[in-house]
């Protein structure tokens, strides 16, 4: 199978289950920026709940403008908030420690465009779990993709139905449990088991 899929901030686990099924992932590189999407945002299980992290982007008045374009608004220190939050999310998960000080250099670093931070976050991602993908980008936008199985929907965090197995997160005795969230919930919770999850995993 070869998905058609948006590269995205620490991917939901949705993402990934589709990027575990696939022979070929070749992601979208060509289409106009969406506010309000998983693009610039991620959900996790924070003290209170569900939680949502987004990174700041620079405006600008066009309004198609190409996601590849789409500079990040650094003046906010987003970063240090956002790995603060994953702090006291995770901090007594299973594994957050384990992967802590590979996590930590990217909230670190200054990226200029939200494309590059999105790709490197998915190759930490990847290593952390032990797996790699065959991947391709777009070189124009596809109106059409019947070659492709489209998972470009599940960027739009809102309109993804995807009902994902139950899995131990920190706060399952006080909120129950939170569906769908980004990979880093299920990577500190369940370290390299979450392959095998994923793997199991419809959508």
């Amino acid at each position: 199978m070869n998905i058609l899929i948006h590269p995205t901030y620490f991917p939901s686990i949705s993402h990934y289950i589709a990027m575990a099924k696939a022979d070929l992932v070749t992601f979208e590189m060509e289409d106009n920026f969406q506010k309000q999407t998983n693009r610039n945002r991620m959900y996790i299980y924070g003290t209170n709940g569900l939680q949502l992290l987004n990174i700041p982007v620079k405006q600008t008045d066009d309004k198609h403008q190409k996601y590849k374009d789409v500079r990040i608004d650094n003046e906010s220190g987003w970063q240090k908030n956002h790995f603060k939050s994953l702090e006291s999310a995770y901090r007594t998960s299973p594994f957050f420690e384990y992967f802590e000080d590979d996590l930590r250099p990217i909230f670190e670093k200054k990226h200029e465009f939200i494309m590059d931070l999105n790709f490197e976050t998915f190759e930490i991602i990847n290593s952390s779990l032990g797996i790699a993908f065959d991947i391709e980008k777009t070189t124009e936008y596809l109106h059409e993709a019947a070659a492709f199985t489209d998972f470009r929907p599940l960027v739009n965090g809102k309109k993804d139905t995807t009902q994902v197995e139950k899995y131990t997160q920190v706060f399952n005795e006080k909120h129950g449990f939170l569906n769908n969230l980004s990979i880093l919930d299920l990577l500190f919770n369940e370290g390299r088991y979450a392959v095998d999850y994923l793997e199991k995993q419809l959508l």
